[in-house]
């Protein structure tokens, strides 16, 4: 061990013991104990169960896409962290993430698009549509409600959700999309919201 190795695990090892002790032993809650709602294919709720269950079993559960646009009308894109439990690493078109228990589409867009930018005092998103997703046995089926919201405020992406993130405008976000020589991969739900938004019109 070289001696900068040594001071800096000194460092650290001081900072440790300066942690009150309730710091230090904060237990992070564990993602897969989400209680969701469990719904069937017309959208019906059924029954719920914790997101890992949902996950293992592929049952169909509910969640929310929000586009984000800033002022200039540049589009939010951001790519997943590897911890992620669906689609690690990947790139998306969309912030958002699962409907909890007992929560209406409307309220956990706002919560999603809020918590995932870094941001409060968003506008309520507007919705725009709706979609049973399949994910081809990954997790199951999802209902999928797509919105939007205008974001004019400075953002601080969840570091635990959000590993880079950048506004596009079209044309940056035409070069990497399916089909562009520089394409990324993508989360495909968010491809397939997307494809729907640009077949209606809504994109």
């Amino acid at each position: 061990m070289s001696a900068s190795d040594e001071v800096r695990d000194e460092v650290l090892a001081d900072v440790r013991d300066e942690e009150p002790a309730d710091v230090r032993d904060e237990v992070v809650p564990d993602v897969r104990d989400e209680v969701l709602d469990v719904v069937d294919e017309q959208d019906r709720v059924i029954g719920q169960a914790s997101r890992g269950e949902v996950y293992a079993r592929g049952l169909i559960h509910r969640c929310t896409f929000i586009r984000v646009r800033d002022a200039a009308g540049r589009v939010f894109v951001h790519r997943r962290t590897p911890t992620k439990l669906v689609f690690p690493s990947m790139y998306d078109l969309f912030v958002g993430g699962v409907v909890g228990a007992g929560e209406s589409y409307d309220d956990a867009a706002l919560r999603e698009a809020e918590e995932e930018l870094g941001v409060s005092g968003l506008p309520r998103p507007h919705f725009l549509h709706r979609f049973l997703y399949d994910s081809g046995g990954v997790a199951g089926k999802w209902w999928s409600a797509v919105y939007e919201v205008r974001c004019d405020l400075p953002v601080r992406p969840q570091a635990e959700e959000v590993a880079w993130h950048a506004f596009l405008t079209e044309e940056e976000l035409s070069e990497r999309l399916p089909g562009a020589a520089g394409a990324w991969e993508w989360v495909p739900d968010g491809l397939a919201a997307y494809e729907r938004l640009v077949a209606d019109g809504s994109w």
